[in-house]
Protein backbone atom coordinates (compact mmCIF):
# COMPACT_ATOMS: atom_id res chain seq x y z
CA UNK A 1 0.00 0.00 0.00
CA UNK A 2 1.21 3.57 -0.89
CA UNK A 3 2.69 5.22 2.09
CA UNK A 4 0.46 8.61 1.37
CA UNK A 5 -2.49 6.14 1.16
CA UNK A 6 -2.03 4.24 4.60
CA UNK A 7 -1.24 7.84 6.21
CA UNK A 8 -5.00 8.98 4.52
CA UNK A 9 -6.80 6.10 6.32
CA UNK A 10 -5.07 6.55 9.29
CA UNK A 11 -6.07 9.41 9.39
CA UNK A 12 -9.59 9.01 8.39
CA UNK A 13 -9.75 6.35 11.19
CA UNK A 14 -8.21 8.42 13.66
CA UNK A 15 -10.95 10.73 13.75
CA UNK A 16 -13.30 8.21 14.54
CA UNK A 17 -11.03 7.38 17.75
CA UNK A 18 -10.23 11.02 19.15
CA UNK A 19 -12.75 10.67 21.77
CA UNK A 20 -11.73 7.52 23.16
CA UNK A 21 -8.37 8.40 22.38
CA UNK A 22 -8.63 11.33 24.56
CA UNK A 23 -10.47 9.42 27.70
CA UNK A 24 -7.32 7.26 27.38
CA UNK A 25 -5.06 10.43 27.48
CA UNK A 26 -6.98 11.60 30.44
CA UNK A 27 -6.41 8.34 32.97
CA UNK A 28 -2.91 9.07 31.76
CA UNK A 29 -2.31 12.78 32.30
CA UNK A 30 -4.99 13.81 35.16
CA UNK A 31 -5.83 16.93 32.87
CA UNK A 32 -7.29 17.95 30.19
CA UNK A 33 -5.03 20.63 28.78
CA UNK A 34 -2.35 17.82 29.17
CA UNK A 35 -4.51 15.54 27.54
CA UNK A 36 -5.72 17.35 24.71
CA UNK A 37 -1.48 17.93 23.81
CA UNK A 38 -1.09 14.04 24.34
CA UNK A 39 -3.44 13.26 21.87
CA UNK A 40 -2.68 16.02 19.02
CA UNK A 41 1.04 14.70 19.19
CA UNK A 42 -0.23 11.19 19.24
CA UNK A 43 -2.36 11.67 16.18
CA UNK A 44 0.73 13.47 14.43
CA UNK A 45 2.91 11.08 15.10
CA UNK A 46 0.53 7.84 13.92
CA UNK A 47 0.09 10.20 10.92
CA UNK A 48 3.76 10.69 10.40
CA UNK A 49 4.56 7.37 11.43
CA UNK A 50 1.77 5.45 9.75
CA UNK A 51 4.74 3.20 7.28
CA UNK A 52 5.99 1.77 10.75
CA UNK A 53 2.27 0.07 11.01
CA UNK A 54 2.03 -3.44 9.62
CA UNK A 55 -1.91 -3.41 9.52
CA UNK A 56 -1.57 -6.37 11.44
CA UNK A 57 -3.80 -6.37 15.20
CA UNK A 58 -6.04 -3.04 15.43
CA UNK A 59 -5.08 0.29 14.66
CA UNK A 60 -6.40 1.13 18.05
CA UNK A 61 -3.92 -0.89 20.04
CA UNK A 62 -0.99 0.51 18.22
CA UNK A 63 -2.14 4.19 18.42
CA UNK A 64 -2.94 3.60 22.25
CA UNK A 65 0.74 2.12 23.01
CA UNK A 66 1.69 5.09 20.99
CA UNK A 67 -0.42 7.56 23.10
CA UNK A 68 1.12 5.27 25.97
CA UNK A 69 4.76 5.77 25.22
CA UNK A 70 4.24 9.19 24.22
CA UNK A 71 3.20 10.11 27.75
CA UNK A 72 5.73 7.83 29.44
CA UNK A 73 8.80 10.36 27.34
CA UNK A 74 6.41 13.43 28.81
CA UNK A 75 6.79 12.20 32.09
CA UNK A 76 10.71 11.95 31.84
CA UNK A 77 11.22 15.20 30.64
CA UNK A 78 9.38 16.61 33.29
CA UNK A 79 11.63 14.91 35.56
CA UNK A 80 13.89 16.94 34.91
CA UNK A 81 12.31 20.20 34.40
CA UNK A 82 11.14 22.30 37.47
CA UNK A 83 7.07 22.86 38.18
CA UNK A 84 5.80 20.29 35.74
CA UNK A 85 2.96 19.71 38.10
CA UNK A 86 -0.87 18.91 36.67
CA UNK A 87 -4.24 19.60 38.39
CA UNK A 88 -5.81 16.82 40.84
CA UNK A 89 -8.26 14.47 39.10
CA UNK A 90 -10.88 15.51 41.30
CA UNK A 91 -11.06 19.33 39.51
CA UNK A 92 -11.80 17.77 36.42
CA UNK A 93 -15.63 18.05 34.77
CA UNK A 94 -14.45 16.73 31.41
CA UNK A 95 -17.23 13.79 30.56
CA UNK A 96 -20.46 15.08 28.72
CA UNK A 97 -23.67 12.57 28.19
CA UNK A 98 -26.07 13.54 26.72
CA UNK A 99 -29.19 12.11 29.23
CA UNK A 100 -31.17 13.10 32.44
CA UNK A 101 -29.49 15.49 34.53
CA UNK A 102 -29.18 12.89 37.23
CA UNK A 103 -27.16 9.99 34.76
CA UNK A 104 -25.33 13.55 33.62
CA UNK A 105 -23.74 14.14 37.11
CA UNK A 106 -23.49 10.21 37.85
CA UNK A 107 -21.60 10.10 35.10
CA UNK A 108 -19.19 13.01 36.16
CA UNK A 109 -18.62 11.47 39.49
CA UNK A 110 -17.69 8.34 37.70
CA UNK A 111 -15.18 9.68 35.74
CA UNK A 112 -13.47 11.63 38.44
CA UNK A 113 -13.74 8.46 40.59
CA UNK A 114 -12.43 6.61 37.67
CA UNK A 115 -9.12 9.45 37.51
CA UNK A 116 -8.68 9.45 41.28
CA UNK A 117 -7.31 5.90 41.25
CA UNK A 118 -3.74 5.74 40.41
CA UNK A 119 -3.08 5.79 37.06
CA UNK A 120 -2.32 1.97 36.23
CA UNK A 121 -5.53 1.26 37.78
CA UNK A 122 -7.45 3.59 35.69
CA UNK A 123 -5.44 3.10 32.62
CA UNK A 124 -6.44 -0.61 32.31
CA UNK A 125 -10.34 -0.12 34.10
CA UNK A 126 -10.97 2.49 31.62
CA UNK A 127 -9.24 0.27 28.38
CA UNK A 128 -11.42 -3.12 29.36
CA UNK A 129 -13.99 -2.06 30.85
CA UNK A 130 -14.83 1.11 28.68
CA UNK A 131 -13.52 0.61 25.40
CA UNK A 132 -13.80 -3.17 25.23
CA UNK A 133 -10.32 -4.17 24.81
CA UNK A 134 -9.47 -7.89 25.82
CA UNK A 135 -7.35 -8.70 28.59
CA UNK A 136 -4.24 -9.16 25.90
CA UNK A 137 -5.08 -6.15 24.10
CA UNK A 138 -4.60 -4.05 27.47
CA UNK A 139 -1.45 -5.62 28.28
CA UNK A 140 0.10 -4.65 24.77
CA UNK A 141 -0.78 -1.37 24.94
CA UNK A 142 0.26 -1.21 28.67
CA UNK A 143 3.50 -3.08 28.10
CA UNK A 144 2.66 -5.02 30.70
CA UNK A 145 1.76 -8.85 31.42
CA UNK A 146 -1.61 -10.09 31.17
CA UNK A 147 -1.12 -11.11 35.07
CA UNK A 148 -0.89 -7.78 35.81
CA UNK A 149 -3.55 -6.30 33.75
CA UNK A 150 -5.77 -8.68 35.23
CA UNK A 151 -4.59 -8.02 39.01
CA UNK A 152 -4.81 -4.40 38.43
CA UNK A 153 -8.20 -4.37 36.95
CA UNK A 154 -9.82 -6.42 40.07
CA UNK A 155 -8.22 -3.93 42.54
CA UNK A 156 -9.53 -1.13 40.38
CA UNK A 157 -12.82 -2.72 39.99
CA UNK A 158 -13.26 -3.30 44.33
CA UNK A 159 -11.71 0.53 44.42
CA UNK A 160 -14.62 1.90 42.36
CA UNK A 161 -17.30 -0.62 44.02
CA UNK A 162 -15.96 0.80 47.61
CA UNK A 163 -16.09 4.68 46.17
CA UNK A 164 -19.46 3.85 44.46
CA UNK A 165 -20.74 2.58 47.61
CA UNK A 166 -19.46 5.53 49.87
CA UNK A 167 -21.31 8.11 47.77
CA UNK A 168 -24.52 5.77 47.61
CA UNK A 169 -24.31 5.95 51.99
CA UNK A 170 -23.72 9.63 52.08
CA UNK A 171 -26.51 10.29 49.79
CA UNK A 172 -28.88 8.40 52.05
Amino acid sequence: MDSRVKADQISRELVTLLPKLRRFAMTLTRNASDADDLVQEACERAITRSHLWNGEGRLESWIYAMTRNLWVDEIRKRKVRTGGGTVDATEQDELIVEATAEKAIYAGQLHKMILSMPEGLSSVFLLVNVEGHSYREAADILGIPIGTVMSRLSTARLRLAAMINGTQEARA
